[in-house]
């Protein structure tokens, strides 16, 4: 995430997934699946004890195997605590057939009504994309024809049965898929929000702070140094004094675009407040955040709004080298006051220049870009 289109396109793409895979919701969910087959499975299993509920012979042991099935299904879903797509059509799956079971098996068919079939209609329209969903609801007109069979005579009335019970399902499967997608549209765009700043697009202080955790563990991984690099506009108040805020909002969006295009796909880029940006990622040796921070720089330097306006930046670099234990958050500050001071020590410098101060050395070094003629420092 590194820039406005970036991080749009990102964000957006990044679809809310509602399998039910992995975090707190998500145990949840898959607790509740667990529970909802494993209470369908001990009900089933009531049958078992009463006489005449169910045919004699293979077909009472196959209806034992199937309730079983529900069982051991419950179970590994309370244990495992997630579940995957695949795995969430399996149960689906499973639900259907046993469905069918249960109609073949009971003394009375009629009493084994389609309306069994909502829940794996609607853990199949709330878990499930689009083909599974499509593949769930053929399935569900397979079921229904089968049980319908066995209970309707004459072809007619089975067929009408048939698309009432199995289109009454699938349609109240449809429109609870449309109301998931519409839930999925609103927290993508809450998402968005919350992990963007509205004035420039680039992303926002939450962003940074959730990011911390995966850059530490690249880094750690990699063997790499964390470079945090903090970039100030100069002269930015002189500016909104003279032209006005709108123009320096105007400038504002201008470096951020310029910014973005110029940061690695790797590093994090962030507005964190005011005209002040931050950006982190990786490096193998001062002399590679050096680089970029002087890419930075030059494209501050040379961008330009559509009304003539631009501005220069003075950037801080501090780099670290991530240890185990240690909280990402907490460290990924620490680094960024570091830099902020080495920031100010390109501000005493005159402006329109990097300052790095390394992690050994606890010493400021300045890099001068040559500065403009007559730049004064300030």
């Amino acid at each position: 995430m590194s820039g406005p289109r970036r991080k749009d396109t990102d964000t957006l793409r990044g679809r809310y997934d509602t399998s039910v895979s992995r975090g707190p919701e998500h145990r949840i969910a898959a607790l509740t699946l667990a529970a909802l087959t494993c209470v369908a499975g001990l009900i089933g299993t009531v049958n078992l004890c009463v006489d005449g509920t169910l045919h004699q012979g293979a077909t009472r042991t196959t209806y034992t195997v199937a309730m079983a099935a529900c069982l051991v299904a419950a179970a590994a879903l309370a244990v495992r605590q997630r579940a995957g797509r695949w795995q969430t059509l399996g149960l689906v799956a499973l639900t259907e057939v046993v469905y069918v079971i249960v109609v073949l098996s009971v003394s009375q068919p009629a009493q084994a009504t389609p309306l069994m079939l909502l829940f794996p209609s609607f853990v199949a329209a709330w878990f499930l994309g689009p083909w599974m969903l499509g593949a769930t609801m053929l399935a569900t007109v397979a079921a229904c024809t089968v049980a319908l069979g066995h209970t309707y005579d004459g072809a007619l009335s089975i067929a009408v049965q048939v698309v009432i019970s199995a289109g009454v399902l699938n349609t109240a499967a449809f429109g609870v898929y449309v109301l998931r997608r519409r839930v999925q549209r609103l927290l993508e765009a809450t998402r968005a929000l919350s992990h963007q700043d509205p004035l420039t697009g680039l992303a926002n202080r939450r962003f940074l702070v959730e990011q911390a955790p995966r850059v530490w563990r690249q880094a750690r991984r990699e063997g790499s140094r964390v470079a945090a690099m903090v970039l100030d506009l100069d002269h930015f108040k002189q500016l909104n004094d003279a032209h006005g805020h709108a123009a320096g909002d105007a400038v504002l969006r201008t470096v951020a675009s310029s910014l973005a295009a110029t940061v690695r796909p790797t590093d994090v880029l962030a507005r964190t407040g005011g005209e002040e940006m931050i950006v982190l990622g990786l490096v193998s040796d001062p002399a590679e955040a050096h680089r970029l921070a002087e890419r930075l720089r030059a494209a501050v330097r040379t961008s330009r709004t559509d009304d003539g306006h631009s501005v220069t930046a003075s950037i801080g670099i501090a780099l670290t080298r991530p240890v185990d234990g240690e909280d990402a958050a907490d460290a990924m500050w620490r680094l960024v006051d570091r830099a902020d001071g080495a920031m100010y020590e390109a501000k005493r410098a005159g402006r329109d220049r990097v300052a790095a101060v390394v992690p050994r050395q606890r010493s400021v070094r300045l890099a001068n870009s040559v500065p403009p003629a007559g730049r004064a420092a300030g």
